[in-house]
């Protein structure tokens, strides 16, 4: 659907109000379970090393906005007792989407800050907000705070885009989109994506079938250990930048099956530490089967599946390179089957439980009840690879992003997100705790178990049978 042809361009005009569109599903549940203290929003910072011109950096985004209307929207009001939410689409933004805050001491730390405690309100389209801020004072900020790990990355004037997201709304992927359009009516540069790697002929065949030996999912899965929690509510984050790891020439599996195992690892070392019993973890994966072009749909577009580990099999104290391999091959098979699998976004129940039949007030009730009581069997985490950023980013006189973090909600039970993407040939990691859960040593802590169970799966004697998936 082009801009020309979406409804809101054909609501404008001789007094008619905007078009509406129904929330769908994941809108849906995210709305019913919405928390002031702990804000639903996705964060993507990315660095650029020059500075961009203010009003043309705001005439390209704006722009783009238009290029891509379905994220002009806001939620429209209705009464009680109206079945479904809805949102109403405009034709341009009711408030000012970017912004360029004063200079300040720890300004990335301030916006960092920000873009967990501040949801962009869902009353005003757009429901996504950009900060540009400079970077010269925090290029050395330290280890964790933006910088890379390994320190190769020269310190230097620059510049850092913030987005915030309210992710009732929409996710990053899709904002990313939008962010790449503005980049190239920026800088009049060509921001197509590149093209998705291309799968071997051994995995391009028929769908895989779930291994027979995959844990059970009915018991319910481990939880991360409360380490030393913060006083206030709310989300804290920690980002690095690592080496994207190399794989063993014949893998049988991929850069993603590498961060899944480091993840389930990390949080195995992390509750033996803390004290806790060998249980089950699962890890949730978003999976995005969008196309990355301008055609992509704006939303919310992924669905979610759970990668599920035995207690057994993440039990071991001491990982030999043959015992990494081992659990990488069964994680990657585990991975291909749940993305091959034809399952709605929020599975089945979800879809039930949206159904317009009951007032929508009603329904948000009935949704946090089963939210409290599905708490025990809820995932242990999430997993968010974002993978390599396709697009170049290149915002011309500004130069071309050279980092790229996002980070996603850690609301309890799960209390830990992780997300991953890629930049330049580094590996940009984020992670996010609810302040009840962690402190910042904390995850400071977790950040060096991710590196180091990242780092063994480089290391491994790799089945060359069955080829890189």
């Amino acid at each position: 659907m082009t801009a020309l042809e979406h409804p809101a361009r054909r609501a404008d005009g001789s007094g008619r109000p905007p078009a509406r569109v129904p929330f769908p599903v994941v809108d849906e549940v995210s709305r019913h379970c919405l928390q002031e203290e702990e804000p639903e929003t996705v964060h993507i910072e990315v660095h650029l090393p020059g500075t961009p011109d203010p009003d043309r950096l705001r005439a390209a985004f704006n722009e783009a906005l238009r290029r891509h209307p379905r994220i002009l929207m806001r939620e429209a009001r209705g009464p009680w007792y109206r079945r479904r939410y809805e949102w109403e689409l405009t034709a341009d933004p009711d408030v000012e989407a970017v912004t360029f805050p004063a200079p300040e001491r720890d300004a990335l730390k301030r916006a960092r800050e920000r873009s967990l405690a501040q949801a962009p309100p869902l009353s005003a389209s757009p429901p996504i907000r950009l900060e540009v801020v400079a970077a010269e004072a925090d290029a050395a900020s330290g280890r964790g705070e933006g910088t890379p790990a390994d320190g190769d990355t020269p310190a230097g004037p620059g510049t850092v885009l913030f987005l915030t997201i309210n992710h009732t709304a929409l996710d990053g992927p899709a904002c990313l989109r939008v962010l790449a359009t503005a980049a190239e009516i920026y800088g009049g540069r060509d921001n197509s994506p590149a093209a998705p790697p291309t799968r071997t002929p051994d995995s391009a065949g028929a769908a895989p079938q779930p291994p027979a030996d995959a844990p059970s999912g009915w018991a319910p899965p481990a939880r991360v250990a409360k380490g030393a929690p913060e006083p206030s509510p709310g989300n804290g984050m920690l980002v690095a930048e690592l080496p994207v790891p190399r794989r063993p020439k014949g893998s049988p599996f991929t850069v993603n099956d590498q961060l899944m195992v480091a993840t389930a690892l990390m949080i195995a070392h992390w509750n033996r530490e803390h004290g806790e019993r060998p249980r089950p973890l699962r890890i949730t994966m978003p999976v995005d089967d969008r196309p990355r072009d301008a055609t992509m749909p704006i939303g919310n577009g992924t669905r979610l599946v759970e990668v599920p580990f035995s207690a057994a099999e993440l039990g071991h104290r001491d990982w030999t390179p043959e015992a990494i391999g081992d659990l990488l091959r069964r994680t990657s098979d585990r991975t291909r089957a749940l993305k091959a699998l034809a399952r709605p976004q929020l599975g089945h129940g979800a879809s039930l439980l949206t159904a317009p039949v009951l007032p929508v007030t009603l329904r948000a009730a009935v949704t946090r009840g089963l939210r409290r009581a599905a708490a025990p069997w809820t995932s242990t985490t999430l997993l968010s690879n974002i993978g390599r950023i396709p697009y170049a980013l290149d915002f011309g006189d500004a130069g071309r992003a050279h980092a790229v973090w996002f980070s996603a909600p850690a609301r309890l039970p799960r209390g830990l997100t992780v997300t991953t993407a890629s930049t330049a040939g580094r590996l940009h990691l984020a992670l996010r705790w609810s302040k009840t859960l962690l402190s910042h040593g904390d995850g400071a802590h977790l950040r060096d178990l991710f590196e180091h169970y990242l780092h063994a799966t480089e290391h491994t004697r790799a089945d060359e049978k069955g080829g890189p998936r």
